[in-house]
């Protein structure tokens, strides 16, 4: 019999209802996955429809996945992450939520910190054991929604829990149904779903969680965690790994809602980025992330990259202030010893630096030759050139007018004579056997001496 779909708003043909397989074997997708190759990516040909939805927004999981792979944070260094997500995420909470352990003293002391700034968004949340006394202690700390993992995958059901899938179902369910006696919000972590079997236990199991939900009358977040990268964007893909295919099935044959449902990925084949991207296109709200990408091995999807796909896919900031990204770089650069590399996008020290005279040439110019953005104003951070035996005339024409502030009849061409001096010297420099590129303090002594007092830092 055709219903009106509340999803699509179409007459469609009523969905069979899919249950649970309860397999004697483990399914491990030997087709896809034979771990001694490179994991394999099949094509079925079959299309679902991009569904953005009216609201996407991002969450944060720094101070739990992140820090898991980063010696522990301190209460200091917890509270003022927290204050830079504030800033980034801006007043409108495109950065949602951020959540936290509560296992130690030390734990829950950064948390009631962070409570007692009082600000709105990110919404603080937990990641907790399954246990009564730590939905207990959620609860008495003022939080609404907390984290529990669901592994769905059989790698990790019959692998690693020694269950079968019913089993495994049968005690999700009962820590969900705790979850709900506690008065707490569940957000089930479906753990390495891009290797599950996605009709005989992923939907069966995501619609008991539903039925349980609207039952209870307290609603349910689905997190979609691609746990060891493996999830594609492309469409037309089969499922364990079609992004499209995995927010769409969980949209329609499990009727979870935008606003409940979340992409969480790793970056080990490095499509996080693209992967989170394509869970807001198809119809998730959320897609959790962490700062840097911090995170279990290769990382999570970078929080700083995903406020740019917002502002690409969206076509505005929504009052994320975008320059916390710096601060948020040089705070962990500086304060948490992390080595960030050079070239990351948006935080690494040369992403808008330019070695190459023909390039600085461009710059010199016309800065939107060779600048992604105006990176000045969106990020706090001047586009730049490094001077080293490639920058040319323009490179260090460049660098004097960038690091002096010179603009307009001020500024310094190829031809200036200070320009060419600077240039043979450089050029000197490098004849001698120099390799490294030259200092900034090495540059403005130099000018300082030819200039003669024309150009003072």
């Amino acid at each position: 019999m055709p219903e009106l779909s509340h999803i699509s708003n179409l007459l469609e043909d009523e969905n069979y209802k899919y249950e649970l397989q309860d397999v004697k074997d483990p399914h491990l997708y030997r087709d896809l996955y034979t771990y001694t190759e490179i994991p394999k990516v099949t094509f079925n040909h079959r299309r679902v429809p991009i569904e953005m939805p009216r609201e996407i927004w991002i969450t944060d999981t720094s101070l739990r996945d992140g820090m898991q792979s980063m010696e522990p944070y301190s209460v200091e260094q917890i509270v003022k992450i927290y204050k830079l997500l504030a800033k980034l995420g801006g007043p409108f909470g495109i950065i949602r939520q951020t959540e936290m352990f509560v296992y130690s003293e030390k734990d829950r002391e950064a948390l009631r910190r962070c409570q007692e700034l009082g600000l709105k968004f990110p919404e603080i949340t937990t990641w907790i054991r399954a246990t009564k006394e730590d939905f207990a202690l959620v609860k008495d700390l003022g939080i609404r929604e907390t984290g529990i993992l669901v592994s769905c995958s059989d790698y990790h059901i019959f692998n690693k829990l020694k269950m079968t899938r019913r089993q495994a179902m049968d005690q999700y369910l009962s820590t969900v149904a705790q979850a709900f006696e506690a008065g707490v919000m569940p957000r089930c972590h479906l753990e390495d779903i891009t290797r599950a079997d996605f009709f005989g236990f992923v939907v069966p199991f995501v619609n008991e969680l539903m039925k349980m939900s609207r039952d209870a009358g307290i609603p349910v977040r689905i997190r979609a965690c691609d746990t060891m990268g493996y999830g594609v964007p492309y469409t037309e893909v089969s499922l364990p790994r079609s992004v499209p295919g995995i927010i769409y099935g969980l949209r329609h044959y499990s009727e979870v809602p935008s606003e409940l449902l979340e992409w969480h990925g790793h970056n080990d084949f490095y499509l996080s980025v693209a992967n989170a991207s394509t869970a807001w296109l198809y119809g998730a709200s959320a897609v959790n992330c962490s700062l840097l990408g911090i995170g279990e091995r290769t990382g999570n999807v970078p929080l700083e990259a995903m406020v740019m796909q917002y502002a690409s896919l969206r076509g505005s900031l929504d009052g994320m202030d975008t320059t916390a990204i710096t601060e948020i770089g040089e705070f962990f650069r500086k304060e948490m010893g992390y080595n960030i590399p050079p070239m990351t996008p948006f935080v690494g020290e040369n992403f808008n630096v330019t070695k190459a005279g023909i390039h600085a040439d461009g710059l010199l110019k016309d800065e939107e030759i060779y600048n992604i953005f105006d990176t000045k104003k969106i990020l706090n951070r001047p586009a730049s050139v490094l001077v080293s035996k490639t920058s040319g005339l323009a490179g260090i024409a460049y660098w004097i007018n960038e690091h002096y502030g010179l603009e307009g009849a001020d500024a310094v061409n190829k031809r200036d004579p200070l320009v060419i001096a600077m240039k043979d010297w450089v050029d000197q420099e490098y004849e001698g056997g120099r390799q490294t590129a030259l200092t900034n303090h090495e540059l403005e002594l130099k000018v300082a001496e030819l200039s003669e007092g024309r150009l003072n830092r």
